[in-house]
């Protein structure tokens, strides 16, 4: 069964168990006490034909849960008779399970398809024309047609005189790149310039993006299971439970007494109290914008050691920012500014979008500018208010007003800069990089204190630019240049030493979201291959959400466990006081209830978990879309 034909089963099963105990009490008081014991019996019975199906398949994978103990004492109940203390024992366990299904379904329902980015078509070249065809019909050799904002749909050669492509998805440059007339491009990035052509050189299934969605498939299989909290403690308590149960028997020759023990034994402490601390942590965490895919992952969160840290777009903005504006005359930098921004007006380049965005942030009147020509990739040229303005490449503004362009050798590895000329001279330079987000260093620091005891950057981008960008911020390994499954085995390494947290927003990133222990995707503007394979997605496009996260992970954990180690200590006081014949099973059974009262109020004190330093957003999916 799927996830949804699961859930929808755990809550028919929920049901009949309710129907079951509730129509039975209302024969019971109405003088029908022979028919509300068959009443029972039909709610139980379904539940418990779903319990042993269930165990019977953790079996055959080794694994021994709890699940053990709520069968025993629902067949041990249905077998002496005591049908009013099964019914009771089968709807706490049907609505543990229902609880933790909610839990799961509710968060995945959110989240997009892997292959939601995939082109499932290309434009080829045939005879003089264009036809549109099926990936899986383009053949090495081909002729494409990749059109502005198209995505790349096979690895390929760049058949026209340039081409321009944002690779961000891919390899982490936040910048986008020119390639010349025979340069290799990549399946998955996109045109960010004008349309050009491309020589087909794989098919579909072998390239780039086909491959990297392999890898997350693959990492997705192989990741390690999380076991649930309440397993975790099964073995003891179970044969906590069976030992006094069957010495009750043995010393009193009493069955009904080792029955009473089941029931005041089935632990709903953990079945109930567990679910309801994590789900109401996952309700919290997505309060702040933390949308987590379930009580598993919320638990592997708060065993997290050590943090991978993607690059662009997740410890940096992503997007081109003007970071200096140079003048190489009179011209003051607003008014450099202005005539750029003025003439990008006309180009869809992201980086004139930049410029454009940040004469608007200044508050700069922009006028139409007229008789444009732009040349991809290179610049553009044209009217402002009757003045010449161009701009572009530095090489392209050198060689239109006849200026040599210069080296820079100043200019930080990473950064781009943007020459403007106004009526045949040189007024100035834009320099643009992708800086760090706002407030880097207090997340790291933060990081820190919340018990992450490594913290380690993986990129694609060059080392010269990693270590420019992350300069004094403390990290304690900076992995650069690598390729999707490097950044795979860079995980599979850190492992050795503990829970690894992966964090980060392209396509390129997806494998090692999926493999890590706990994945993190900036869903926000991230790619839809990284939300997918991601176990966390932050709603909102703010990175400093990871400590919160992890502080609401710890602290619901917390809380689960107090609520267990609470629930289960009384659930022995009361074994032992059925053991010696003070509770019946159905005195049992309502003592039980009255502990799961107690404990799952105290698990419901995760919905107001607070982390430190902080504000209550009005909605989880504040800033989802900026």
């Amino acid at each position: 069964m799927d996830q949804t034909q699961t859930y929808r089963f755990k809550t028919l099963l929920l049901a009949v168990a309710l129907a079951g105990l509730i129509g039975g009490l209302a024969l019971y008081f109405g003088g029908r006490p022979d028919l509300a014991s068959t009443i029972w019996f039909a709610g139980v019975v379904p539940v418990l034909a779903a319990l042993v199906v269930e165990i019977l398949r953790s079996l055959s994978r080794g694994d021994v849960g709890l699940d053990i103990v709520a069968a025993l004492s629902m067949a041990a109940a249905l077998t002496f008779g005591e049908t009013l203390a099964a019914a009771v024992v089968a709807v706490m366990y049907s609505g543990g399970t229902f609880l933790e299904g909610f839990a799961e379904g509710r968060a995945r329902a959110e989240m997009q398809n892997l292959l939601s980015r995939v082109p499932r078509t290309a434009t080829r070249h045939l005879n003089g024309g264009l036809e549109e065809v099926p990936l899986d019909d383009i053949a090495p050799g081909d002729l494409l047609l990749i059109r502005q904002g198209d995505v790349v749909p096979v690895d390929g050669h760049v058949a026209s005189a340039t081409a321009f492509l944002d690779t961000s998805a891919l390899t982490g440059e936040s910048l986008p790149v020119r390639l010349e007339r025979g340069s290799d491009a990549m399946s998955g990035s996109t045109n960010a310039g004008e349309a050009f052509d491309l020589t087909a050189t794989h098919e579909a299934k072998d390239s780039t993006y086909a491959g990297i969605v392999r890898l997350v498939e693959e990492a997705q299989r192989s990741k390690a299971p999380m076991a649930r909290l309440a397993d975790r403690w099964s073995l003891g308590f179970l044969a906590v439970t069976v030992a006094i149960a069957f010495a009750a028997w043995w010393f009193t020759g009493d069955p009904i007494r080792a029955v009473a023990v089941l029931v005041v034994a089935t632990p709903c402490p953990l079945i109930l109290a567990v679910p309801v601390a994590l789900v109401a942590g996952l309700s919290r965490a997505a309060h702040f914008g933390v949308l987590v895919k379930g009580a598993k992952p919320l638990e592997a969160m708060a065993r997290i050691r050590t943090l991978i840290l993607d690059k662009t777009g997740t410890l940096t903005d992503g997007r081109p920012q003007i970071v200096s504006i140079d003048s190489a005359g009179d011209m003051t930098a607003d008014d450099i500014l202005r005539f750029a921004a003025a003439l990008d007006q006309a180009s869809k380049h992201p980086v004139a979008q930049a410029i454009v965005a940040a004469a608007k942030d200044r508050g700069l009147a922009l006028p139409v500018p007229v008789e444009v020509v732009e040349s991809p990739g290179e610049g553009v040229i044209g009217l402002i208010e009757t003045r010449q303005v161009i701009v572009g490449a530095d090489g392209f503004v050198a060689r239109h007003v006849g200026k040599a362009s210069g080296d820079h050798p100043d200019l930080a590895a990473g950064s781009l800069m943007v020459a403007v000329a106004v009526d045949g001279l040189l007024a100035g330079h834009l320099v643009m990089a992708d800086p760090l987000r706002a407030g880097a260093a207090e997340m790291l620091a933060r990081l820190r204190a919340e018990g992450i005891e490594r913290i380690l950057l993986a990129t694609g981008d060059r080392v010269e630019v990693a270590k420019r960008i992350t300069e004094g911020l403390g990290l304690d390994g900076i992995h650069a240049g690598l390729t999707p499954d490097g950044k795979v085995d860079l995980i599979l390494a850190e492992r050795v030493s503990g829970p690894v947290m992966m964090v980060g927003d392209g396509v390129n990133d997806a494998p090692a979201l999926a493999v890590a222990d706990v994945g993190v995707a900036m869903g926000a503007r991230g790619a839809a291959a990284s939300a997918e394979a991601a176990d966390v997605v932050l709603l909102v496009d703010r990175v400093d959400r990871i400590a919160p996260g992890i502080e609401i992970a710890r602290r619901a954990r917390q809380i689960a466990l107090q609520s267990v180690v609470v629930g289960i200590g009384l659930s022995v006081l009361g074994m032992v006081a059925a053991a010696f014949g003070y509770l019946t099973p159905v005195q049992g059974a309502l003592f039980q209830e009255a502990i799961d009262v107690a404990v799952i109020l105290n698990a419901l004190r995760a919905l107001r978990i607070s982390p430190a330093g902080i504000d209550t957003p009005r909605t989880s999916l504040e800033g989802a879309t900026a």
